[in-house]
């Protein structure tokens, strides 16, 4: 299996769909690297990925607006096609099995072995942990 993962920033507000009475969001990230050319030159290089998500779980799909950071993991796939002038091209695509919420306000995630209450109970504050100190195991 090759897995990609993939941090930035999503250009476009995702879109949802249901095909064959399954459930996929899709959206694109942008992923930007900064380097010294060989002149030392700063330069960027911007990779696009487009995305889609097939789930269930629908929850996340509000979340995933233009400019949101998010990390996303799947299984990729390079597509070749022709453009109109007749030159051919290639799209890097992935088929995410799992998307995080990153940046300000928290994060959330969703993967097909997750869920919203699963994330929330793992974040437990200690303080709110009512077993007694003093029965530790050692």
């Amino acid at each position: 299996m090759i897995k990609l993962q993939v941090i930035g920033n999503l250009g476009k507000d995702c879109v949802t769909n249901t095909v064959n009475g399954k459930n996929v969001i899709n959206f694109n990230v942008a992923h930007t690297e900064k380097f010294k050319d060989s002149t030392g030159q700063q330069k960027e290089k911007t990779t696009w990925v487009e995305c889609a998500y097939w789930t269930d779980r629908m929850g996340i799909a509000p979340y995933l607006k233009k400019g949101t950071q998010v990390y996303a993991e799947g299984t990729p796939e390079v597509r070749s096609f022709t453009r109109n002038d007749g030159t051919s091209g290639s799209s890097l695509t992935m088929r995410v099995l799992s998307v995080q919420l990153l940046g300000g306000g928290g994060s959330r995630s969703e993967s097909p072995n997750s869920s919203y209450a699963e994330q929330e109970r793992s974040h437990t504050p200690a303080s709110d942990i009512s077993e007694p100190i003093d029965d530790l195991p050692f």
